[in-house]
């Protein structure tokens, strides 16, 4: 009975110590001269693998275990913080950034070449060149240009005895063929 008392008493006090050992920083973090409270500034420490981000606020927390410990802080456009502390309590500490003035971005050119492809305005217009009809299977002999454009996807024969093309459900006389520029009316 006294043993499982003991046992009760240490189970409870065990989260207690755990807690003891553990210190909180905290503080904002911000620019140096004006004061401008920076949001989301990374606070890191390397020794624990542990970090947080500022919030809206620039105000962060980190809860780790006592020890000693460095602190960097860092936010783009600023050079880095970095602090050794040795805390025994939770502790404040605010972090102010230099904002660095050494680094210069050199000039971006963006070039671009015209593309004929983008000068074009016609919508749904499919080359068919000559090389491609040529290397399809002839029957009796003779590439038929008609038969080459039923094999493009989408591209129907019309029934038994009609020449039309029937070419993603419209109806044939919706579609315009050109030979070398030059309408085809009777395909």
């Amino acid at each position: 009975m006294i043993l499982l008392r003991f046992r009760l008493i240490a189970l409870l006090l065990l989260p207690v110590c755990s807690i003891a050992q553990s210190v909180t920083i905290s503080g904002y973090v911000t620019e140096k001269g004006s004061g401008e409270r920076l949001v989301g500034a990374t606070v890191f420490v390397p020794s624990k693998n542990a970090g947080t981000a500022t919030n809206a606020f620039g105000f962060y927390s980190i809860t780790l275990p006592k020890d000693s410990m460095r602190v960097m802080a860092s936010y783009l456009g600023y050079q880095p913080f970095a602090q050794t502390i040795n805390p025994e309590d939770n502790l404040t500490l605010n972090i102010e950034l230099q904002r660095n003035t050494g680094t210069q971005l050199t000039e971006v050119v963006v070039k671009a070449t015209r593309d004929p492809l983008q000068e074009q305005t016609q919508m749904s217009a499919i080359d068919l060149p000559i090389e491609t009809v040529k290397s399809l299977p002839a029957f009796l002999g003779e590439v038929d240009v008609m038969k080459a454009i039923q094999l493009l996807p989408g591209v129907q024969a019309g029934s038994e005895g009609s020449s039309g093309l029937y070419v993603r459900g419209g109806s044939p006389d919706q579609n315009l063929i050109l030979l070398d520029g030059v309408p085809v009316y009777n395909a």
